[in-house]
């Protein structure tokens, strides 16, 4: 599943326009916004490959991606990390709680359903999003209400499949959708901090908040940090290379020229080229009745992000 990462950029990025002119991007970036979509829809069928604790990936994935950061953000923004005000630094601390969150439930979710029906429900995150917004008082269009009601009758058919083949895959099913939720609640308190500072600065520490957490999850459920075989240690580190740097970095590198609606739409290829991955890489192949649900939530967060873009 996507998530904010680290850029090598020294400032908030610039806004960017909704509807840019596509036919001044560079190529280049439509190339990088391909590899990004591949980088994330690599994550879930590495990390359903992967022998070791599904809590402790996610510790390792967050340890090594602030690790990597540490000499920048030391050296390079140390000023800026002495100088984020209280809130700054609170809001920074709950977007890494919240992602701690997200990862602590979706991981597991992979091990219990498909990746299929994993990788669609937590992408749902729009959803939550549009209904947060409604409690705040903003005008939500009749595209969105439409999108939604699409996207969430494929979560209720996908749901059902689940249940009548296995009681364990719809436990995995409310973990994956329990991991859109604090997905969506990290994202927005990330774009809030984002304002005022770097993404440099923010992923830091984001991230080592993420890893702490997840440290002492592991620690109290007594999962196995080491120990792991040589072909563990790589797919944990390609991992973090493909979704958490490659994936999600490059994504946020073009979105300041390709515009937030193309690359939010070209992210959700994430679910359909996560199961086509798994299936050819790892021969998991879910119900046949699984894909029209996949399908109706995807068009379903289309409309969504469509209707979203014209406001």
């Amino acid at each position: 599943m996507q998530t904010t990462s680290a850029v090598t950029t020294d400032a908030p990025p610039p806004r960017s326009s909704a509807h840019p002119d596509l036919s001044t991007v560079p190529r280049i970036d439509f190339l990088l916004l391909a590899l990004a979509v591949s980088g994330v829809a690599f994550s879930a069928p590495l990390i359903t490959a992967t022998a070791a604790p599904a809590v402790a990936i996610a510790f390792w994935r967050n340890c090594i991606a602030t690790g990597v950061l540490s000499p920048i953000a030391l050296l390079r923004h140390r000023a800026e990390l002495r100088a984020m005000s209280r809130r700054t630094v609170l809001l920074c601390l709950a977007a890494g709680a919240f992602l701690a969150l997200h990862f602590a439930m979706w991981l597991p979710s992979l091990r219990m359903t498909s990746i299929a029906s994993s990788t669609a429900l937590c992408t749902v995150t729009p959803l939550w999003t549009t209904l947060y917004l409604r409690l705040r008082g903003h005008h939500i269009p009749r595209t969105v209400w439409i999108g939604s009601a699409t996207a969430f009758a494929g979560v209720l058919v996908l749901t059902g499949v689940d249940f009548s083949t296995d009681p364990r895959a719809l436990a995995g099913d409310a973990l994956a959708l329990g991991a859109g939720m604090a997905a969506s609640a990290y994202f927005l308190l990330g774009s809030e901090v984002r304002r005022t500072a770097s993404t440099i600065a923010y992923t830091y520490v984001c991230y080592a908040t993420t890893a702490f957490l997840l440290l002492v999850a592991c620690l109290a459920s007594g999962q196995a940090l080491t120990g792991y075989s040589g072909s563990t240690w790589l797919k944990i580190v390609l991992l973090t290379g493909a979704a958490q740097f490659l994936g999600h970095s490059l994504s946020n590198r073009v979105v300041r020229t390709l515009g937030p609606s193309l690359v939010s739409t070209a992210i959700l290829l994430e679910t359909p080229g996560a199961a086509l991955i798994g299936a050819v890489w790892l021969g998991q192949m879910p119900p046949v009745a699984v894909y029209p649900a996949v399908g109706l939530v995807l068009i379903g967060l289309l409309v969504v992000i469509r209707g979203q873009r014209r406001t």
